[in-house]
């Protein structure tokens, strides 16, 4: 019996009139509701003709959590008075409740897309609902992307709807427009008519530290949890807590111990039957409780009885580093989208009320939505499916942000390697096979190479455990998590088994049951084999510093006390690394031996001469290695190609500069010379900066460069003859050299004094009675020289770039200051005028 009056309390229903019209006029819609107004329950139901007086259709509702599928699927047959799996059913990985009368079926967008690959038609479907498009998943974007692409190629007639929750309707509009032709989809807005919520900001006391990586200071937990013992003290009903992760939510439950609540955890890893628990409220004993969450809570679920929600004001996203094949996970704070999203739970059935962790002042500098996981997430598995969908560059798909052009070439890079894609990005037959086991391409191909290896259960287990990361509890070591998982009777554990049974019947159908052979293996070769064919770039060999090198690169370090230490290979099946540590951390990894790694990553295997520049000096050797892992090194004496010992050579005149090269005192100047006269007349003057230099080394170092095999020889190169050869002969300048830039001028006295070109000008320093009878500032390449008047003594007594002027009016003081220290030698009052000397005055009168 269909319970109306729980329906006619859903605010949504005075939008479902309007959202049938748009669709029957445009085929497509933007659906805007606030949470709690029943977009979820109430419009699935309408559109297929269940309540209402509407035609019947078959309506599939994608939803982005497995937990919200199946809460979804139950609300929607209560209000039906049925069951689940009659005329609404659901499909999660590994489970699957509907039947012949299903005419709503609640799915996950993972099974959304796997569905529209094997059948991009959907046929049999009426109506597809993309629930909490907001969210930005890359699943959601990407299922968005290929409904709109079957509804302008394929099936005009299908209806689709982009449901979100939050004030970002336009964009989706937008994108929609692909469809419609004229314009953007229609949105149809539902005014939320909730309860309300008050906001009271609960500001941390001073000192908390910034969360990084996963780590969260404890300061905050602290206060977190006495925000909800107050919370609980000041107001009625059960409280909602968001926490970023399972692990701030298992310190949080025991800072809350003796608190006079029942204290659930509620996040994806937990049992189903915890999770339908927390879903249907409070038991018969009507005692409170404090659910605490991460953001699975923040969207398409209601948890009953709540009025409080404490948020911590922190969420997760994940980071990918695309060159090394690494990922983790940064706490960061929670947008404002997610933040109403949160609060907006504690009004759903009775005013509410929301304790924001921060301070007020903070509010506004969040941002306003979620990172787009497309923008931030590892792409391989989204490049699969365009490949497979036939656009492999994904510019032709209908999505809100591109996606990186790094991210998607390392990707391809992935995909390249085991097979997935050809040469122009292409789906293979075996890439196709990967798309349709519902894994990351990593692990189908570990589950396609590792079955004939060591047989289809066996590989389907192991995969089935990289999958899923198991319980933090169970270890680092990927063998003992397997044999924990086998006889585990935790939620993780039943998971585990009907995922490992799922992917034994796939890996049977492609390699006929599994080899006989794999069956001899032991537990740790099987872990080892399958992990290495899953992340081939996290095959790892110990270092004799201690720790790890990894095929990729990155160093990686384990737990202290690990058994896995002893082992001298490792494959790495879960690491992360945030922007502070220098090294991964290992989470889960098995034992391997040489011989599996290369068997495993051999197409990262190398042989070939390695010369290089390292330590001050050439470095020419044979190396055999797998990625960044040397496997072995024979030196290669002189027997060195000689392009690769120039281009050694070359690189350490860019890490050590040209003062490799020998430089005498004539060649520096030349250069300073040279410099001068670029920088005055340019061309055909040659530019002999250091990186100008080193660029047109194949024009002035040759042929000594190729020559030499050593920094020894470079040693050897006179660097001043070799300047030379950069002279502009070609036009005749170069005989002009001496001309525009001499090496030294003649002053009146007769002297030949040097001209410093090292600075801004040239410089020349000459005794001040050398210059005497001078009227005008001696020039090179027209450009006057900066005189350095010096005294008797040698020491700077004035500086000028116009002598006349100097004469005229800095003399006096000048000749005054040095006739009292210098009485032997003359000092006329007309310098202009007066014979220039080298000599005393008693001298001069001698030579006259």
């Amino acid at each position: 019996m269909i319970r109306n009056d729980a329906l006619d309390r859903l605010p949504v229903r005075h939008a479902v009139p309007e959202l049938l019209a748009a669709l029957a006029e445009r085929g497509a819609a933007v659906l805007s509701a606030p949470p709690g107004t029943g977009k979820t329950t109430l419009v699935p139901l309408a559109l297929a003709g269940l309540i209402g007086d509407g035609p019947a259709r078959r309506v599939l509702v994608a939803e982005p959590r497995r937990m919200a599928v199946r809460a979804a699927a139950r609300r929607m047959a209560w209000l039906l008075g049925e069951e689940v799996g009659g005329t609404v059913g659901f499909s999660v990985r590994g489970e699957r409740r509907t039947g012949a009368a299903t005419r709503v079926e609640v799915v996950t967008t993972g099974i959304l897309l796997q569905r529209l690959q094997r059948d991009p038609e959907l046929a049999g479907v009426d109506v597809v609902l993309l629930d909490e498009c907001h969210e930005r998943h890359l699943d959601a974007d990407t299922a968005m992307a290929f409904l709109v692409d079957v509804r302008a190629t394929l099936r005009p007639e299908l209806k689709l709807i982009a449901a979100s929750a939050t004030s970002d309707a336009e964009a989706w509009a937008e994108l929609l427009t692909v469809l419609e032709g004229g314009g953007p989809a229609p949105i149809v807005w539902s005014k939320g008519e909730g309860h309300g919520y008050a906001v009271r900001f609960a500001a941390p006391p001073a000192g908390i530290r910034p969360a990084h990586g996963t780590w969260v200071d404890p300061g905050l937990l602290r206060h977190v949890a006495s925000t909800v013992r107050l919370a609980l003290e000041r107001h009625q009903g059960d409280v909602l807590c968001f926490l970023p992760g399972t692990g701030e939510i298992a310190r949080t439950a025991g800072l809350l111990d003796g608190v006079d609540a029942e204290v659930l955890q509620l996040h994806g890893r937990a049992p189903a039957a915890v999770q339908d628990a927390v879903l249907r409220g409070a038991g018969p004993d009507g005692r409170r409780r404090v659910v605490l969450s991460t953001s699975v809570a923040e969207s398409s679920l209601t948890v009953p009885g709540v009025r409080i929600v404490v948020d911590s004001g922190l969420a997760r996203e994940p980071r990918t580093d695309h060159a090394r094949g690494l990922g983790s996970l940064a706490t960061v704070p929670v947008s404002t989208a997610a933040a109403a999203q949160r609060a907006g739970r504690s009004g759903r059935e009775a005013a509410g009320v929301v304790y924001r962790c921060w301070a007020e002042a903070e509010d506004g500098s969040r941002a306003r939505f979620p990172s787009p996981e497309i923008r931030i997430a590892d792409l391989a598995d989204f490049a699969l499916r365009a490949a497979c969908w036939g656009d492999p560059t994904a510019e032709g798909l209908a999505l809100l942000d591109a996606p990186p052009a790094g991210a998607m070439a390392a990707a391809r890079a992935v995909l390249g390697s085991i097979g997935a894609v050809d040469g122009d990005g292409r789906a293979t037959e075996r890439g196709v096979r990967m798309s349709r086991l519902g894994l990351h391409p990593r692990l189908g191909r570990a589950l396609l190479d590792g079955a004939p290896e060591v047989g289809a259960r066996r590989a389907a287990e192991v995969v089935a455990l990289l999958s899923e990361e198991p319980p933090r509890d169970y270890g680092d070591d990927l063998v003992a998590a397997w044999r924990a998982a086998r006889r585990g009777t935790d939620g993780y554990g039943a998971r585990w088994r009907a995922e490992a049974r799922r992917l034994e019947r796939s890996a049977g159908e492609v390699v006929g049951g599994g080899a006989a052979v794999g069956e001899r293996e032991g537990d740790d070769a099987v872990a080892g084999l399958v992990t290495a064919l899953a992340f081939p770039e996290r095959v790892a060999r110990a270092r004799e510093q201690g720790g790890y090198l990894m095929v990729s690169g990155s160093g990686a370090r384990l737990a202290e006390g690990s058994r896995l230490g002893t082992g001298p290979w490792l494959a790495v099946a879960v690491a992360d690394r945030t922007a502070r540590d220098a090294t991964a951390r290992v989470r889960l990894a098995a034992v391997v031996d040489e011989s599996m790694a290369c068997r495993a990553a051999g197409h990262l295997r190398s042989t070939g001469e390695e010369v290089r520049w390292e330590d001050g000096d050439v470095v020419a050797r044979s190396v055999d290695r797998l990625g960044a892992i040397e496997l072995t090194v024979r030196p290669l004496g002189a027997g060195a190609e000689p392009a690769l010992v120039r281009e050694a050579l070359l690189d350490g005149l860019r890490h050590e500069g040209l003062g490799l090269l020998r430089w005498r005192r004539e060649a520096g100047e030349l250069r300073e010379r040279l410099a001068f006269l670029h920088r005055e007349l340019g061309e055909p003057w040659p530019d002999v900066s250091e990186g100008t230099l080193i660029d047109r080394a194949g024009e002035w170092l040759e042929p000594e460069l190729s020559r030499a095999s050593r920094r020894a020889d470079l040693g050897r190169i006179d660097a001043g003859e070799a300047l030379r050869r950069l002279l502009p002969w070609a036009s005749g300048e170069a005989v002009r050299l001496d001309e525009l830039a001499p090496e030294r001028i003649e002053v009146p006295s007769g002297s030949r004094i040097r001209v410093e070109y090292g600075g801004e000008r040239p410089v020349l320093a000459v005794k001040l009675q050398e210059m005497f009878g001078l009227a005008e500032t001696p020039r090179v390449a027209g450009v006057p020289v900066l005189v350095h008047l010096l005294s008797p003594a040698g020491r700077p007594a004035a500086v000028t770039a116009d002598l006349a002027s100097f004469w005229r009016d800095g003399y006096r003081a000048v000749r005054a200051e040095l006739r009292g220290r210098y009485p032997k030698h003359p000092w006329p009052e007309d310098p202009s005028a007066a014979v220039p000397t080298r000599h005393t005055s008693a001298r001069l009168r001698g030579e006259r």
